[in-house]
């Protein structure tokens, strides 16, 4: 009996202490999202969507996959933001995506109107979530979710240095033949063809890409890079990549929620640091229980410092295309 009752109060306890995140759009980004937290089971998930048996539909699949994952967590699919209420984390993956022959820019206009709509419906009913932006172009529509949130900076993040670091560890890993997980790359600027992947910060086990490969095998590794949402777009010609960029927001969702510290490349709400004011670019931060907790603003050479620069400069033309006050 009294192993019974120990039992029953550890069981109470973790599942009232289970955190809630709220995924907005149910497409292949948002779904994916959802089982990766749902299966890995740290949170609880609300999948919002505004064709509602989309949600509900890919929520109840999920939900049924939880016993054979012996996954604690449950799923939720809606199409009213009231669901959302209460979430620690916000995901914005809602908007169009990319079509073969579309760069992130000309989804602009279009994803704006979402964004803006999506992230009133939710802060008014989780004024103290923290916010991850999915949706492209994901640098212009954190500024959008930020100016409408009225949040701190440190609460609204962008999630497109993640993944653009992830394809270019993937594409060192496999142009050398090493396992992806000895590779740590950095990506910063804008999450767009003017990224600047960083090869002097881009190591095998500790040892600089610069030392391992020939400046012509790099440049074509940063090329791929730059160019590896419209190479799957490409491919699959019906839609664009969904898997990395969902595996991108779980793994900042986690630093969030467990306070790693994680020091992730991001974009986020520059004001001074790099030389830069009034927008979101990519930086590597330190990602925590706050957010944002600091950005970490390193010392470029002269021509890292001109990419980055033009880089950010095509983020701020867009920002102020969209006149947001």
């Amino acid at each position: 009996m009294f192993f019974l009752a120990i039992h029953h109060f550890i069981i109470y306890n973790t599942s009232s202490m289970k955190e809630k995140i709220s995924v907005i759009g149910a497409g292949n980004v948002g779904a994916t999202t959802a089982e990766l937290i749902v299966r890995d089971g740290f949170a609880d998930v609300v999948l919002f969507d505004v064709h509602e048996g989309i949600a509900r539909g890919k929520a109840l699949d999920i939900s049924e996959a939880c016993p054979l994952w012996s996954s604690p967590a449950t799923v939720r699919g809606t199409a009213y933001f009231e669901d959302t209420a209460g979430s620690d984390i916000i995901i914005i993956t809602a908007g169009f995506p990319r079509k073969p022959g579309m760069s992130r820019d000309d989804l602009l206009h279009a994803n704006a109107d979402v964004i803006k709509e999506v992230t009133a419906g939710t802060v008014q009913y989780s004024p103290d979530a923290i916010i991850i932006v999915v949706t492209n172009p994901m640098d212009v529509m954190a500024y959008a979710a930020l100016r409408v949130s009225r949040f701190e900076r440190k609460r609204v993040v962008g999630m497109g240095g993640v993944l653009d670091s992830a394809r270019f560890r993937t594409f060192v890993s496999m142009e050398m033949g090493v396992s992806p997980q000895d590779v740590e790359a950095l990506v910063l600027g804008g999450h767009g063809d003017q990224m600047v992947p960083m090869p002097r910060f881009t190591t095998v086990k500790g040892i600089p890409i610069t030392e391992l490969l020939n400046d012509d095998t790099i440049n074509h590794i940063i090329e791929r890079t730059r160019n590896g949402g419209a190479e799957i777009v490409g491919l699959l010609k019906t839609g664009s990549a969904f898997y990395a960029p969902a595996a991108s927001s779980v793994q900042m969702a986690k630093a969030i929620l467990f306070d790693e510290k994680r020091l992730l490349p991001c974009s986020a709400y520059l004001d001074g640091e790099y030389g830069t004011a009034g927008m979101f670019v990519g930086v590597p931060v330190v990602l925590g229980g706050n957010g944002v907790e600091k950005i970490v603003d390193l010392e470029l050479t002269t021509e890292e410092r001109a990419m980055f620069d033009r880089s950010a400069s095509a983020v701020r033309a867009m920002v102020d295309t969209l006149k947001l006050p």
